[in-house]
């Protein structure tokens, strides 16, 4: 019975002191890169968690025409060209300098989400990225403008 206390207190003294010197080497700073494992963890969570969100019933969606396009646009350069750029091709200093940092609209990170979970991220935002929610602000129709737009934007431009 006293080998078994020794070894349950030194596993745990093992694991408080690897958990100690794994938390004296992490860092809070939103400018340093983060690590592979980090970065893995995080992006598979957040496409698990966006996905199963996602699958949510949604309100229907507006045409996808040039109308809708230009209303999305008008609130994308209002409230999103300030971290994403204002054509969405490129992101600004500030949304660079964001940890997770801001990616370009037309990149491939951001058009394999469907209409359904770009919808989702728009609404309800993405906690501890920098990534607002609009849901509060917005009607689900301009939310679905904003989507189009975003479609849009991975287009060639003429």
């Amino acid at each position: 019975m006293r080998k078994t206390r020794w070894l349950i207190l030194v596993v745990l003294l093992v694991a408080i002191g690897g958990a100690v010197y794994a938390l004296s080497r992490f860092s809070l700073s939103a400018l340093e890169e983060p690590g592979r494992f980090e970065t893995y963890a995080a992006t598979k969570a957040k496409i698990w968690l966006v996905r199963r969100a996602a699958r949510e019933t949604l309100p229907p969606a507006p045409a996808n025409d040039a109308t809708s396009v230009a209303i999305g646009q008008m609130s994308y350069t209002g409230e999103c060209a300030s971290c994403h750029g204002t054509s969405g091709h490129k992101p600004t200093d500030v949304g660079r300098w964001m940890y997770p940092r801001t990616i370009a609209l037309a990149s491939p990170e951001v058009q394999q989400w469907s209409d359904a979970e770009l919808f989702w991220i728009i609404k309800h935002g993405i906690r501890l990225s920098g990534m607002p929610g609009f849901g509060k602000i917005h009607s689900d129709d301009r939310i679905w403008h904003l989507v189009h737009y975003v479609r849009s934007v991975a287009k060639p431009q003429p």
